[in-house]
């Protein structure tokens, strides 16, 4: 089943929610849409459960935006695309809000500098919870037949972004802080197997055969427009490793001057690994005799798994370890094409942002049949442009800004993170990123021919 957003087709979301089974053989498919929307909006709000207004204000970086603001932005977009035109009678909450909370819709009018959102020191926290609550309320006097699902669909995966955009913003501001402090507590217990070596097992290689491909979004659960249309592409046959590069590898690397080996690296990458004095992964913190023991997490400050994936690095670095490793960067087609061997239902739940573990966990060494950690451990940085897919046209109106307009000059990556909730990870999700940019939970997976 689809619905039509201004002409556009918006197809509908598979949603499992909650997280546990439920009979919705009574329901109209507009009742579990609307639960669910409800369900992902009442989960932001427990995200910053325990946070202070201070913690939910300041802005560490222009590229990071407050949690507060996260939280404002989301109910904005609900009132701005959905309640005010179609639900009758609809108050807004506050007029001020529209200049305050709009992202980057031209179409929808002016609005405050990105950079000075931390500047927002005004409403606080608890007016914004009272925006969100006004705005949770009138979701649910939207009626089937003015309800508009492709732009609720839309909204919730929305949310969903600025979900982990939150917790990934969270631990840049808490990473600047010399106090170390932790979002949330380390679990007691792993919820998987944790490898009991202290040194990973070698890269082993998988093999895929290639030739005519069909990419791109195919069925009728959500994805967002820039994952279709489908569309074939050549590929000559490939390897992928099958593990993420993990810590230990990348302290190879450093050991071996990687960052000091000008020939590893793109012109850009090594202008900015020299202008910005990089020398390990961010949050990658060192002792007085230079090695790294370390690194900041949502738990705060914890003890380098040598075999977890790394992470927090840009696609230059992604880059030119792989040229370091006489590997390369797979390409976000052979990336998808490969995700047909590792379907998602063999992701554990340790992989996904609703277990207490809020950082990268080890690959299990004992998947020795396919790819490990291919889904929820870290975003993995392609060699991919992103750009449209043939025939790409974005929706018209203030929803077509969405993602056309930012196809330039960024990086596709692929497969999801440890903060990326679960429900938003799929094989055609394409994520994207500017290269110098690695605050996110960005690695990589290497390939060859």
């Amino acid at each position: 089943m689809s619905f039509t957003l201004e002409g556009v087709a918006m197809p509908t979301l598979d949603l499992a929610l909650p997280l546990h089974a439920h009979d919705h053989s009574h329901e109209h498919p507009h009742d579990h849409l609307l639960q669910a929307v409800l369900h992902t909006r009442a989960r932001s709000v427990a995200l910053v459960q325990g946070l202070s207004d201070a913690d939910c204000t300041v802005q560490s970086m222009p590229d990071a935006s407050p949690a507060k603001w996260h939280l404002a932005h989301t109910t904005w977009f609900f009132e701005e695309f959905i309640l005010a035109p179609h639900l009758p009678g609809y108050r807004v909450f506050d007029p001020a809000f529209r200049y305050l909370f709009n992202s980057y819709y031209e179409t929808v009018g002016p609005r405050h500098p990105r950079p000075q959102r931390g500047l927002l020191t005004r409403p606080p926290l608890e007016q914004i919870l009272a925006f969100r609550a006004h705005v949770d309320a009138a979701l649910q006097r939207l009626t089937r037949e003015a309800a508009p699902a492709s732009l609720l669909e839309l909204g919730l995966h929305h949310e969903q972004q600025h979900q982990e955009l939150l917790l990934t913003d969270l631990l840049h501001l808490f990473a600047q802080n010399p106090l170390h402090p932790a979002y949330c507590a380390m679990p007691g217990a792993a919820p998987g197997p944790m490898p009991a070596a202290q040194n990973p097992e070698p890269v082993r290689w998988v093999s895929f055969s290639g030739g005519l491909t069909d990419i791109g979004h195919a069925d009728e659960r959500f994805a967002f427009d820039n994952e279709s249309p489908r569309h074939r592409v050549w590929l000559d046959d490939y390897a992928l490793a099958q593990r993420p590069v993990c810590n230990a590898d990348w302290l190879d690397f450093i050991a071996d001057d990687g960052y000091a080996t000008p020939a590893l690296w793109l012109a850009d990458g090594w202008r900015w690994v020299q202008e910005q004095n990089i020398r390990a992964p961010a949050y990658w913190q060192t002792h007085g005799d230079g090695f790294h023991t370390q690194t900041m997490s949502l738990h705060g400050l914890q003890p380098l798994l040598p075999q977890a994936p790394v992470t927090h690095i840009s696609f230059y670095e992604a880059d030119a370890y792989a040229r370091w490793a006489g590997a390369r960067l797979p390409t976000e087609f052979e990336w998808e094409a490969a995700s047909r061997r590792q379907p998602l239902s063999s992701a554990t739940p340790a992989q996904f942002a609703d277990h207490p573990w809020r950082l990268p966990l080890p690959a299990d060494d004992a998947a020795t049949d396919g790819l490990q950690t291919f889904w929820g451990g870290v975003w993995e940085w392609t060699a991919s442009a992103y750009l449209p897919y043939p025939g790409f046209h974005p929706a018209p109106g203030a929803v077509g800004e969405y993602n056309g307009k930012f196809m330039s000059g960024q990086m596709v990556l692929r497969g999801g993170s440890c903060a990326t909730p679960p429900g938003h990870i799929r094989p055609t999700y394409r994520n994207f990123f500017y290269p110098h940019q690695r605050w996110q939970f960005t690695g990589l997976r290497l390939a060859r021919a």
